[in-house]
């Protein structure tokens, strides 16, 4: 049973596991979108979206809390410089997990991990459509007095 379990241990000891998912959140933030199993998607998500919320106030403590989770310094002012201006108005919900199907060698669970507002697929603009007002007795008035000038 795993109750009272908080998160998955993904198998690993904590350095390593801290070390991994460090490493996969610089390449989401680099890359946008990685290639994954689901259950370390899950893990990933879990671990980058408080990272990426608190990226939204640009102040030093801030910046210094991110770097001593990623301690990558090109992820750390990527995030900060352009992914931020994307999320701003994004209250959460930073990722997106996509299943693609299962990995040939151990029939594993295999997903995309990515940014939201990064993928054009599912990003749209809101346009708005104006209706025409579709009346059957207007149309054809309209139509019977082009008919009459047309033939004068």
């Amino acid at each position: 049973m795993r109750h009272r379990k908080k998160f998955n241990h993904l198998g690993r000891k904590s350095a390593h596991r801290k070390a991994m998912l460090s490493n996969m959140a610089i390449s989401l933030i680099e890359h946008k979108r990685i290639t994954t199993t689901v259950a370390k998607a899950k893990a990933l998500r879990v671990f980058v979206e408080p990272i990426i919320n608190r990226a939204k106030t640009d102040s030093t403590h801030s910046r210094r809390m991110v770097f001593r989770r990623l301690q990558n310094k090109e992820a750390v002012s990527e995030l900060f410089r352009d992914i931020v201006l994307k999320i701003a108005d994004r209250k959460g919900g930073y990722t997106r997990i996509l299943k693609t199907g299962t990995r040939l060698g151990d029939n594993a669970e295999m997903c995309f991990i990515e940014l939201v507002d990064y993928n054009d697929d599912y990003v749209t603009e809101k346009v708005k459509k104006t209706k025409k007002k579709r009346t059957r007795r207007g149309s054809s008035k309209k139509t019977k007095e082009q008919n009459e000038e047309n033939t004068k």
